[in-house]
């Protein structure tokens, strides 16, 4: 039973070991020579122009959040569909009512106008 444990604290230390030995290597070794140019804020390498608080339409959100939603659910699908052949009718089950449950959300989308591009 401890054997199990002595894997758990050596993963737990080396997942913060690793980590923070990075941040304490990177502040000691990294060049330190400030200047006024490196400290000011650095916006794709072009000045600004004008107002720079632009306001994006919230479509462009949604549709990027379908897109992640059926993304992460299709990764969730592979594993499923490549030992679709083994599976027991209780699983195969399962699997058509999520693909139902998200075509249903497809088609709510669809219908709410949430794919289109005006």
């Amino acid at each position: 039973m401890q054997e199990n444990w002595l894997f758990v604290g050596l993963y737990i230390f080396i997942s913060v070991f690793f980590p923070v030995a990075a941040i304490i290597m990177a502040s000691v070794f990294s060049p330190k020579k400030p200047n006024k140019l490196k400290e000011e804020t650095y916006e794709c390498g072009v000045e600004t122009v004008g107002d720079t608080w632009v306001q994006f339409k919230v479509q462009y959100y949604i549709y990027a959040l379908l897109f992640l939603v059926f993304d992460v659910e299709m990764v969730f699908l592979y594993p499923w569909a490549t030992a679709f052949a083994s599976y027991e009718m209780l699983a195969v089950i399962a699997g058509v009512i999520f693909i139902i449950l998200l075509m249903e959300g497809l088609f709510f989308a669809w219908r709410k106008g949430a794919l289109e591009w005006s």
